[in-house]
């Protein structure tokens, strides 16, 4: 969201989008489970310990550096040039009628991961340019007569040269036997405990070389993974006594468990910040942010803003000098004379049923949470300030980055605060959605048990790849249902999706669309009409509803956009 009137930065979207189309069937798969106890990796030299053994590159594009690594001593670094994406491929055996998880660590230039071959969907993900390591993963099920795939990573013509380590294919041995040059990791060490509430506990542990990911467990019964090394578990009892234990992991196996923290839980109470009573958030529900600064916009006071709204997100906090600490100030342009009067409104949006959050972000937004000390400061400040206020959750509309590591933990210790009536909401861009690989959407599938909605922006981004892998022009009916798939079916529940748009064409830079095409895409991905040459192959009944930026946008065009669509997402099945 942007707190100037236009958002001038536009997403790169061609090159990513063509790109798939030219890798074959896109296949936007959710995050893969736990692999069964046989599964082994039957992907060879995924570390790039014995140089190019076992992979086929294109000639020239490819070598295997030093640094930067993820794990072990060496990686690959492939460089596009001309015509050339610097691809690498290794042939894979492989077991029929067998479900198996491809995974990749990558920084760099546009990096992409996938496999042909597989006898049913060919699979492939990405990442746009990251300065730090990001996994990709994947599944595919082979065929009934499928017994070698090809595995593959490349770059994208153009862009800048990219890093990938530890590929590994975990599944059943198709007959070519695992790994040799892997092993499982060693046992964490120095697991302790902080943050104690009623119904949740911050872990941390020492880092395990070698490890691709860490289990927790509760009792001796593994309760979550993590990537890195810390987790927030939640769901516990007050005044109850529980033992923890970590594990480490990667493709070769995982490790012993680690020696046991006990931890006893304090008494809780059941009063929701700020007071008074939390609202259930409804079916199906309209999304407005609420603008808390002058930008050419109707000026309005939370009192104003129409009674179609049932989710009101306050726009924005703001960063403080400490990482990960918020911060909210009252614009005296909004015109409240005082914190009590904008406290009221809150309390009499809550007493109407109404669930008022504060939102973190927009386009200037610089708030960052990449530690486990900023997730804590994030927490504890977002808590502090529901408290002060009355907010009933908070909103992550980050458009600077996000670490879904840290981000999920800073998350779930709010979440643990807060108590059940908490609300999250999520309003990332549409390249930020485009496969379960980046970070937001890690972010969003990492936090699915606390998620209310993530209402994507379908504007201000340009052409972007749909569901079926082909290309759609922003501000059509097609844009909006073809990129709400991938939420759809990568992993999200369709009460946690919705449909962001401008209210007005003042609202946005570009890709406005009018309250008749929402109300159409609504139908499409509810019910099957209303569609445009995009047509899902199922419904889903369920979905969350809709989101405008902003509610002042709306007001200055008469409201409406609400007056259109909030009747109708009122209404669906």
């Amino acid at each position: 969201m942007e707190r100037t009137r236009h958002r001038s930065r536009l997403r790169r979207a061609a090159a990513p989008a063509v790109a798939a189309l030219a890798a074959g069937a896109l296949s936007l798969a959710g995050l893969a489970g736990t692999a069964h106890a046989a599964d082994v990796n039957v992907l060879k030299n995924g570390g790039f310990e014995s140089g190019l053994a076992n992979w086929s590159c294109a000639a020239g594009s490819a070598a295997v550096v030093s640094s930067p690594v993820h794990g072990g001593s060496s990686a690959l670094r492939g460089t596009p040039a001309g015509q050339d994406f610097a691809q690498c491929a290794q042939t894979v055996a492989v077991a029929p009628n067998s479900t198996y998880t491809l995974s990749a660590w990558v920084q760099g230039g546009y990096t992409y991961l996938g496999a042909t071959g597989t006898g049913t969907s060919d699979v492939q993900t990405w990442t746009p340019d990251s300065s730090g390591w990001t996994q990709l993963k994947t599944t595919f099920t082979t065929g009934a007569s499928t017994k070698s795939v090809s595995v593959y990573t490349h770059g994208w013509y153009g862009q800048s040269a990219y890093v990938a380590d530890d590929v590994t294919l975990v599944g059943p041995d198709g007959g070519g036997g695992s790994d040799p040059g892997q092993q499982a990791p060693g046992t964490p060490g120095g697991l302790s405990a902080s943050g104690a509430t009623a119904s949740s506990v911050n872990l941390s542990w020492g880092a395990v070389s070698g490890a691709t990911g860490y289990n927790v467990y509760r009792g001796g019964t593994k309760v979550q993974s993590a990537s890195g090394t810390s987790a927030t578990v939640t769901g516990l009892s007050a005044n109850t006594t529980y033992q923890f234990q970590v594990s480490a992991t990667n493709a070769a196996g995982e490790s012993a468990k680690s020696a046991a923290v006990s931890v006893t839980t304090p008494s809780g109470g059941s009063t929701p910040p700020g007071g008074g009573t939390n609202p259930s958030v409804p079916k199906h529900a309209l999304t407005g942010y609420w603008q808390d600064f002058n930008n050419g916009a109707a000026v309005q006071k939370l009192r104003d803003v129409p009674s179609q709204y049932d989710i009101i997100a306050v726009s924005f906090a703001d960063a403080t000098s400490t990482p990960g600490q918020l911060g909210f100030t009252l614009d005296p342009a909004v015109g409240y004379s005082s914190a009590a009067d904008f406290k009221a409104d809150i309390a009499a949006k809550k007493a109407a049923g109404k669930s008022v959050v504060l939102s973190v972000g927009g386009q200037n937004g610089t708030v960052s949470v990449n530690s486990a000390a900023s997730a804590s400061e994030f927490a504890n400040s977002a808590y502090s300030l529901m408290q002060t206020y009355g907010f009933n959750g908070i909103d992550i509309d980050l458009e600077n980055g996000v670490n879904s590591t840290y981000m999920a933990s800073a998350l779930h210790q709010l979440a643990a605060k807060a108590g059940s009536s908490f609300v999250l909401t999520m309003a990332p861009q549409t390249l930020d959605m485009q496969s379960t690989g980046t970070e937001y959407f890690k972010l969003a599938l990492a936090v699915k048990d606390i998620l209310t909605v993530v209402n994507t922006q379908y504007y201000n981004s340009g052409s972007m790849l749909g569901c079926d892998g082909k290309v759609y022009s922003q501000g059509s009916v097609d844009f909006i249902t073809a990129l709400a798939c991938i939420q759809l079916q990568g992993g999200l529940a369709p009460s946690q999706v919705g449909i962001g748009v401008p209210a007005s064409t003042s609202g946005a830079g570009s890709g406005y669309v009018s309250p008749t095409v929402v109300n159409n895409a609504l139908d499409c991905l509810t019910k099957g009409t209303g569609c445009g040459s995009f047509k899902p192959s199922t419904t889903w009944p369920g979905l969350r509803g809709a989101m405008a930026w902003s509610t002042n946008w709306d007001a200055s065009a008469g409201n409406a956009w609400s007056n259109s669509v909030g009747p109708h997402v009122h209404a669906l099945p």
